[in-house]
Parts: C-alpha cells; structure tokens; sequence
C-alpha cells in the first residue's frame, strides 16, 4: 500500500509548488490513475513516492514504511517504470539483472534463472547478448519493467509508461497491470491517455497545478463520459439541424454533422438513422464517440 500525505514539493520559494498538500492513498489489489497536463505535477509526485526525490513537506509510506527516512526499507517494496527508461549502456541485461539481484539478497543462480524466465516473458530473451544501447525504446520499457520485478514487490509505479508503445505494447502493459492487480499489488499509473486509464484504472486521480481537484470512481465514470454521434449525410438542406436537434446540439462542417451532450449512446444511433431516412435524407455513415477527453479538458479549463 501506498499512503501519501500532505505531499508538497518546491523547487524554488517565489515559485508555486509543482507539488501541492497532495493527499491520495493506492491501496492492495488496486490500480489509480494519474492524469494532468504536462507540468502538473505528476512525474514529481511520482519520483518522491519512488525514493529518487526528497519532498519540502508531507510524507510518502510504502507498506508503512517512510521513504525518507526508511528508505532502504521502503525502497525493497517498490517496483518502478519510468517513461524514458535509462541505463548503463554497454550492459547486457542479464549482468544487470544479476547486479540489481545482488541488493535483494538473490543468489547468482536464482538471478540467472529469473533473468531467463522475465526476459522470456517480456519477449526480449532473444535480445539477452545485445548491450542496451542497442536496444529500441520499446525494449528499453520492457526491460525496465523486467528490473521493476526483481524484489517481488507489493508496489509499482508507472510513469507515462505508455508513450512510445504500439497497439500490441499497449495492451501487454494493461494486460500486466490487471495481472498485478489481480496478485494484490497496489498500482499508481500516471497517464495523460485518458483512455487507457479509464480502461484499467479502479480510481482517477486528477492534478492540475500541483493540486489534486478531483478523484473520480469507476463506477462514476460512465456518468462523466461526453457522447458524440458524428453523422455524414450525401443531401442536406438547411433543415437537417431542426431534424437533428431534439437529440442534442448540432454542430455542422459541410456535410458532416456532430451532435454534442447526446443521450442516445452508441446502441441507439439506429433512432437517428430512421429519422433521418424518414426525413428523406441519405445517411452515408453514423458513428458514436464516447470518451472522458472533454470532460477532463473542462476540469483543465483554457490554462494550466
């Protein structure tokens, strides 16, 4: 369990705090997003809570343990993957995996064995004599993910760990994540791909301006999610919008018509087709976008 309290960070007096008062608790068998905008604060919270940066105030416990002034302690039971993962560039990765080892108290047999059975899993063994320096950043991030599991810990920290990723490394990360979730491992997840999070994601943790405004729950989400029907019509006249309001509020780009802030969800968009077609309108495509982007850009406002 992660226990944050008071958290604030402040690199400089005449600054605002990039971290401020921050208080948020990742539980076992839980995963909690973290989402803001660039320069909200998330990657400090996530290098204090990880032992890489001390905080001005507050206090960061891992299973109870202070990461200050229990580091040592703290650390054994943190598993952590940055997003632009950085290593000694000529090791090969089972050294390295047998070095970190070493601190874990993992004799060089076991090391090797746990080498070739993460390496296997993560699907790099084949790249196991390749310095990594030649290693692409994918692999780079699969690796580092590798390292995060050496101790077995209770913990892990992503940050942004899915920047960079294709389709396939995106869904083998959330696929993973679910799977820690599911060994009663607590995960904090900082993304600013809202979907992804609401994708794995048990609690979403908002921070703007180093404050966090808002945690939303769940089952709370589908409540906060902005529909979207975008319809592309081959004949309109200039009384489709009158057709189209009584089921929101009607955007038009030439041909292409989006109603915002709709009920109808994706299993409804037939209503509007029939009514359409009964209109006398030819309906060339309909397509319904659900997402928490807007509803998140609102809490953002114009500025961060």
């Amino acid at each position: 369990m992660i226990r944050i309290s008071g958290l604030t960070k402040q690199y400089n007096k005449r600054q605002t705090p990039a971290v401020n008062d921050l208080n948020l608790d990742i539980n076992n068998g839980e995963i909690v997003g973290f989402a803001g905008l660039n320069g909200a604060g998330k990657t400090t919270t996530i290098r204090i809570v990880g032992g890489i940066m001390f905080p001005t105030k507050g206090s960061v416990l891992i299973n109870d343990h202070n990461i200050v002034k229990e580091k040592i302690e703290a650390s054994k039971h943190i598993g952590w993957v940055p997003e632009l993962p950085n290593f000694e560039p000529n090791a090969k990765p089972i050294q390295l995996i047998k070095y970190y080892a070493g601190f874990y108290g993992i004799s060089s047999k076991d090391a090797e064995n746990m080498a070739e059975k993460l390496l296997k899993k993560f699907n790099i063994w084949d790249a196991r004599n390749k310095k990594l320096k030649y290693y692409s950043q994918g692999m780079k991030k699969r690796f580092s993910i590798v390292t995060s599991l050496i101790g077995d810990p209770d913990n892990f920290l992503f940050d942004e760990t899915l920047n960079g990723l294709d389709p396939e490394g995106v869904k083998s990360m959330r696929d993973f994540m679910l799977s820690l979730k599911k060994d009663n491992k607590a995960v904090f997840l900082s993304s600013h791909i809202l979907s992804e999070l609401e994708n794995v994601a048990d609690r979403i943790a908002i921070i703007k301006n180093g404050k966090l405004i808002k945690i939303i729950d769940r089952s709370d989400l589908g409540n906060m999610v902005t529909n979207k029907i975008k319809i592309k019509i081959e004949n309109p006249d200039d009384n489709v919008i009158n057709t189209l309001n009584k089921f929101g509020k009607v955007e038009a780009n030439g041909n292409v018509f989006i109603i915002n802030d709709t009920e109808i969800n994706g299993n409804e968009t037939y209503k509007i087709n029939e009514l359409l077609v009964k209109s006398g309108y030819n309906v060339l495509n309909i397509t319904s976008e659900e997402n928490l982007e807007d509803y998140f850009l609102g809490l953002m406002g114009d500025n961060q």
